[in-house]
């Protein structure tokens, strides 16, 4: 693998997902609660949310360069990413769900350059072949 282009450092304390996550930059300064729906208080931001930003952020990145490179006006686009923890096996593993709307294009223009966007999307590529991703074009022209 190439050198990295840009290195992220983040620390997690406290107790993990009811602790405390910042990144070394101190951009990012979160407090964590486990999900209700995990059996904790609830409240404050979850790993998954975080996750979920972070991929529809990139994809919706690397949505936009597929299209301004085939010169496509893709409109107002969204990326909603939707992630989900599951049991699995004795631990837990993820899926995720990625709602793309594109009011600028075709559904035809659409659907190639979000297949093309899943190709070289960093957060695409890392969960190919590890979590369920499932994605869908909900909008178009």
């Amino acid at each position: 693998m190439e050198q990295a282009l840009y290195v992220a450092n983040a620390v997690s304390s406290g107790e993990g997902r009811n602790g405390h996550v910042a990144t070394t930059d101190g951009i990012i300064a979160l407090d964590l609660a486990i999900q209700k729906e995990l059996g904790g208080p609830g409240g404050k931001a979850n790993p998954e949310q975080l996750f979920a930003a972070g991929y529809a952020a990139c994809f919706h990145s690397a949505l936009q360069m597929i299209a301004r490179q085939a010169k496509v006006d893709l409109g107002d686009s969204t990326v909603e990413a939707s992630v989900g923890i599951h049991k699995q096996g004795v631990g837990f593993g993820l899926s995720a769900v990625l709602e793309v709307t594109t009011p600028g294009a075709t559904r035809e223009v659409a659907e190639d350059l979000v297949a093309k966007a899943h190709q070289v999307c960093p957060y695409s590529n890392a969960t190919r072949g590890n979590i369920q991703v499932e994605v869908d074009l909900v909008q178009t022209a």
